[in-house]
């Protein structure tokens, strides 16, 4: 056997151990025999270059290369779920289904609904092509690279394949992979992962395939597409994509009545609790794709499949301390800190009590039983109090005055239920928060830093805020010099955010209460940062969208020595300062004191860039329709519900082309 056939064949030996080691749990080979095949192969294809296949088994150990991930359209959009709660709900639906159908009989394939990062996998001659995240439904994110180290999705196929499909599923981290990167983070000192779900997300997005790779993250698959399909049932094509070497979950069942429906819930509502991965539900899929396509789909889901929320799971445990964090804008957060507890798959022994009000509602003292559930799954809170086993000698919660940072006394705005440090300038957390929220990509988008890195440059000294970033150096960061061209990229980085426009700019700054939405009116109003600077408080509240609270923050933030010294330092290092010309030349009033409501799916722009230029043209984009709605922009497959409400008030509706010919808007 020469050089190239055992390539080959290791190859095709090195996909099988794979499969049944992450797919079937059936592995037949040691990891060493494994790792030895694996070296062996990495030796042969170094010596054929010419053999380069990205869909080898050596590609599973990804590469410390930076990526940048491009947006790939979907071929079929990914529409999420209409979600139910109670067994009502699910009743409704499946009378729904029936009456779509005519009282034809029809089948439903009953599954888990997996808690992570939903994919999108193209498969054309047996071969992985394309991996893509679900974005906004329409377009999403090429992670390839990172998808093609997940060994639970296989990379070559076998069996009888159709030409070219698409198969979607959920990546996740499993729980005991996230319990040990925590457990690892919390050793480093760095912020840990809120939960699986965020975990996987933010490793699939990582620009190091490797540090994907090196995560252990799984996938199951649970719905294909295509023109070529083996057969005309969603459940049967799934188990032909099981044969094919997908990962596909053992619980799916076929069913026909709302009892079986009932039985299958109220079965994985326990039993879940023992699976390896997140789950947070049941997803019903009518089964026959014939009938799916009749029934059809509203403008966000479709008619023939739902989503059945698990109720949140409670338990009880003992409250210890209070303690409290300060955010990015000065907020104050008071923390539970509790006996730990198993919750949902993960050890909790912190939730949040949100503000003192909340504390109050409850009467919480320190010593009292309390109740926690995880929010969707997710975020550990309390939810009660056990007052029956309250110890005597408990004493009530007592919310602090002074930030527990820097000293300064609390206040509270009114309208506002948090308590803030007003230091914004000099309280060490909200410096910090600041800088990253600077950073962030929707402000200055400079994606080289992170948190992380930003809190190492605070503590060496090297910034104190967010100007002493266009001051940082090469050299200053290298290290021993062994990272010269991440520095270099870290500093191109910074340089490059200069160019970033202005609306951003007043974004990034970070004035409390300025959200993007805010800072983009502010921006297009006053065109300039002088002009902002200088405003009062009646003209702040003349903007729509800008009240008495929020004006008053920015005038704040203005008169602040320090903000003001910081603003003329950015303008120095050359960051825009007023809307260019190509922006002003774009601004008009066409659309001034209408409010406008978005639907449905469209063609010549995203729904971004539909309500960027309704507020570019002075109109105010609004997500219900009421009486005071001007008229509905409306693309393809707009929401039936918005469609008779709109006809019942009498709203005008305009599709795209009729509303860039109408406001001269092409």
């Amino acid at each position: 056997m020469d050089e190239i056939q055992r390539i080959n064949q290791l190859r095709k030996e090195l996909h099988e151990h794979n499969y049944r080691y992450y797919v079937l749990n059936q592995p037949t080979i040691g990891d060493q025999d494994f790792d030895f095949m694996m070296h062996e192969l990495q030796d042969l294809e170094a010596k054929h270059p010419e053999m380069a296949d990205p869909n080898s088994p050596t590609q599973r150990v990804g590469s410390d290369l930076n990526a940048e991930f491009r947006q790939v359209e979907h071929k079929y959009p990914m529409l999420s779920l209409a979600n139910t709660y109670n067994e009502q709900d699910v009743a409704d639906w499946y009378e729904s289904v029936k009456k779509g159908l005519a009282g034809e009989d029809f089948e439903v394939c009953c599954e888990m609904k997996y808690d992570g990062l939903s994919i999108s996998l193209t498969y054309v001659d047996g071969k992985l092509t394309q991996a893509v995240t679900r974005g906004d439904g329409v377009h999403g994110d090429d992670v390839t690279a990172n998808v093609r180290t997940i060994r639970a999705i296989p990379l070559v196929l076998s069996g009888e394949i159709p030409h070219e499909f698409e198969i979607r599923g959920e990546i996740l981290m499993p729980w005991a992979v996230f319990e040990r990167l925590n457990k690892e983070r919390e050793a480093a000192e760095e912020p840990l992962f809120a939960n699986p779900r965020n975990a996987a997300s933010g490793t699939l997005k990582s620009q190091k395939s490797s540090l994907v790779a090196s995560r252990q993250l799984d996938a199951y698959l649970y719905y294909l597409l295509g023109e070529e399909l083996p057969a005309e049932g969603h459940y049967e094509n799934l188990e032909a994509a099981r044969s094919w070497g997908f990962k596909i979950s053992e619980g799916m069942k076929k069913v026909k009545t709302l009892q079986e429906i009932y039985d299958f819930i109220n079965y994985w509502d326990k039993e879940r609790k023992n699976l390896p991965v997140a789950t947070d539900g049941i997803v019903l899929k009518v089964n026959s794709l014939r009938q799916q396509r009749s029934l059809g789909f509203t403008a966000k889901s479709p008619r023939w499949a739902i989503a059945y929320k698990f109720k949140a799971e409670r338990v009880c445990t003992r409250l210890n301390e209070v303690t409290y964090q300060v955010g990015r804008t000065g907020a104050i957060t008071p923390v539970a800190n509790m006996d730990p507890v198993q919750l949902a798959g993960t050890t909790v022994k912190r939730a949040t009590l949100n503000n003192e009000d909340f504390i109050k509602s409850f009467d919480l003292h320190i010593g009292d039983y309390v109740y926690v559930e995880k929010g969707g799954e997710i975020i550990p809170k309390i939810v009660g109090v056990d007052i029956d086993q309250r110890p005597i000698i408990a004493q009530p919660v007592q919310f602090i005055k002074r930030c527990p940072e820097c000293g300064t006394p609390l206040v509270r705005y009114e309208g506002e239920a948090a308590w803030y440090c007003p230091n914004d300038t000099g309280c060490p957390p909200q410096i910090k928060g600041r800088i990253e929220h600077f950073i962030a990509r929707k402000a200055m988008n400079i994606d080289s830093l992170g948190p992380e890195t930003i809190d190492d440059y605070y503590r060496q000294g090297l910034v104190k805020n967010i100007a002493d970033l266009y001051t940082i150096e090469v050299q200053q960061i290298n290290g021993d010099g062994s990272r010269t061209k991440s520095a270099q990229k870290i500093v191109n980085g910074i340089a490059a955010s200069k160019e970033v426009p202005f609306e951003r700019v007043v974004f990034a700054l970070g004035i409390r209460f300025v959200g993007e939405t805010s800072a983009r009116l502010l921006a297009r109003h006053f065109k300039n940062i002088d002009a902002l600077m200088n405003a009062g408080l009646e003209e702040l509240q003349e903007i729509e969208g800008i009240g008495e609270v929020m004006a008053k923050s920015i005038i704040t933030y203005f008169h602040n020595e320090k903000n003001l010294e910081i603003l003329e330092r950015l303008r120095g290092y050359g960051l825009q300062m007023e809307l260019s010309e190509a922006q002003t030349a774009q601004t008009s009033d066409k659309l001034a004191g209408m409010s406008i409501v978005i639907s449905g799916v469209f063609a010549h722009h995203s729904r971004d860039e539909y309500k960027a230029i309704i507020e570019q043209n002075g109109g105010k984009n609004v997500g219900s329709i009421s009486g005071k709605t001007s008229f509905i922009l409306a693309g393809e497959n707009m929401g039936p519900s918005k469609l008779q409400k709109a006809e019942k008030l009498g709203i005008q509706i305009l599709s795209e082309d009729e509303f860039l010919e109408k406001y001269d808007l092409q």
